[in-house]
């Protein structure tokens, strides 16, 4: 009996820490053969629950939580979107203006209060992508309008302002001492139904290579994070914050359930980008290297006297860039940044995203065969230029980098950011969000890149575009 009566304590714990255990209680109670019938016996255990176990109190997750949950926020966003029975044709827009019906598009979120005293609430880019409107609910029912401060689409983060008494905020951990296995737990408004606590463990940092998630680099966790969840909090057993969730992993949706795959910003990350955004009226300044580089293949790794086909070998040095002066040269192979592994360009392209300027990285260096260490300085990046800077014949057109979002998918290149009516480039057919591929001026694969391709531009300029899904070649008179 001394001894059931130990396994029954053991199991009681488990299942009141864990909140998984309830089946493992009822088979742990089941009698052996020579006990009583467990009608008799089950029944009076369960209600007696002991409040403490060798003394100890029974661990709850309840008195963290609340003190956590007063600063998580619902958020709801409205954008007001006109619909025709003719779909976007704006002749037919024109003509019956009123068949043209204005409707409300409303969608949920979650948000973190981080600033009591000014009011900043953290929460995801897409949450409040495109809203004419935006307002959150507190723990305690009190609606509030919510004003936008600024957002980075690259990283999914965003920042609002609330103004009311009484506010509880989160204090921001360092997220850069989380471990592999460290319990934490999510509090969202998962799919409009209310505040909601899942909790798991730290599955992954440092996670990234994810398509159409930007600029990466995520916690990944087996707590569940579901639609609506996104802008969350993810805290630490201290109730303080490390992440902000982000987005779960599934491919078939919310018909396979959950799978475990759940990714979260880290708060190093969200407190930087917040920290731009008051600091540069809601926009985010990075820094860059100034270079392009490629994959390191199994010939060209075997030229360059490497063990394996790794890291980003440099095809390009732009003037007057970072690169150019740490003394970075074409051909040298960059195997890590900063201690971290780059595998190739796109590690190495995601790294430098997560940079702002001015920030100081070194990097390992392989250079003729022999190691080497170069520090530089990151130098802003532009985030848009006008055509006319080009060539005459792109006069009207401002061109920008691509969203990471399709830099995730697989496109490389430039987006067209706007065309003016009238001009030289919109007679030459380019449209705003054109994404251009490729160009007889030269190869590029991301702004700098088709900036510096024009050094001496072509008698004929022709570019390739995609519009939409469909390619097209231009040729610009």
């Amino acid at each position: 009996m001394k001894n059931s009566t130990k396994t029954l304590l053991a199991l009681t714990a488990a299942a009141a820490f864990g909140g998984f255990a309830a089946t493992a209680i009822r088979d742990g109670l089941e009698p052996p053969a020579q006990a009583a019938p467990a009608a008799a016996v089950v029944p009076p255990l369960v209600a007696a629950l002991p409040s403490a176990v060798s003394g100890q109190p029974m661990p709850s997750l309840a008195p963290m939580l609340a003190k956590v949950t007063p600063a998580v926020v619902s958020v709801h966003t409205k954008q007001r979107v006109s619909v025709s029975p003719f779909g976007n044709d704006p002749m037919f827009r024109r003509m019956f203006p009123e068949l043209t019906q204005e409707r409300i598009n409303e969608s949920l979120g979650s948000g973190v209060i981080v600033d009591a005293k000014h009011g900043y609430v953290l929460t995801n880019h897409h949450v409040i992508e495109g809203a004419d409107e935006v307002a959150v609910t507190l723990a305690d029912g009190r609606t509030l309008k919510a004003d936008f401060v600024g957002s980075d689409p690259d990283t999914d983060v965003a920042l609002m302002r609330i103004t009311a008494p009484n506010l509880t905020a989160l204090p921001l951990a360092d997220s850069s001492a989380l471990r592999v296995g460290d319990f934490v737990v999510a509090v969202g408004n998962p799919f409009g139904i209310g505040q909601t606590v899942t909790s798991g463990i730290v599955s992954a940092v440092g996670r990234s290579g994810l398509r159409g998630l930007g600029f990466q680099n995520f916690i990944q966790t087996d707590a569940s994070i579901n639609p609506g969840n996104s802008g969350g909090a993810l805290v630490n057993l201290n109730g303080e914050l490390v992440g902000i969730n982000t987005a779960s992993f599934n491919p078939r949706g919310s018909m396979a359930g959950n799978i475990g795959l759940g990714f979260a910003i880290p708060t190093s990350l969200a407190r930087s980008i917040m920290d731009q955004l008051i600091a540069n009226n809601g926009v985010v300044i990075r820094g860059t290297l100034g270079l392009e580089s490629q994959d390191v293949d199994a010939r060209l790794a075997q030229a360059l006297g490497m063990d394996e086909p790794r890291g980003a070998v440099v095809t390009q040095v732009f003037s007057g860039s970072a690169a150019a002066a740490a003394g970075v040269k074409v051909g040298d192979v960059i195997l890590a940044a900063n201690g971290q592994r780059i595998d190739g360009p796109d590690e190495l392209r995601n790294f430098e995203g997560l940079q702002p300027v001015g920030g100081r990285i070194a990097l390992d260096v392989r250079r003729e065969g022999k190691p080497l260490t170069l520090n530089a300085t990151l130098r802003e990046q532009p985030k848009s230029f006008a055509g006319v800077e080009l060539d005459p014949r792109l006069a009207g057109a401002t061109f920008a980098e691509l969203p990471e979002r399709l830099r995730q998918a697989g496109l490389s290149g430039v987006m067209v950011e706007s065309v003016a009516r009238g001009s030289r480039a919109e007679v030459n057919r380019l449209r705003k969000d054109d994404v251009i591929i490729a160009s007889n001026a030269g190869n590029f694969e991301d702004l700098p890149g088709f900036r510096a391709s024009f050094t001496q531009a072509p008698a004929q300029l022709v570019l390739r575009i995609l519009r939409g899904n469909r390619p097209a070649d231009l040729l610009m008179q």
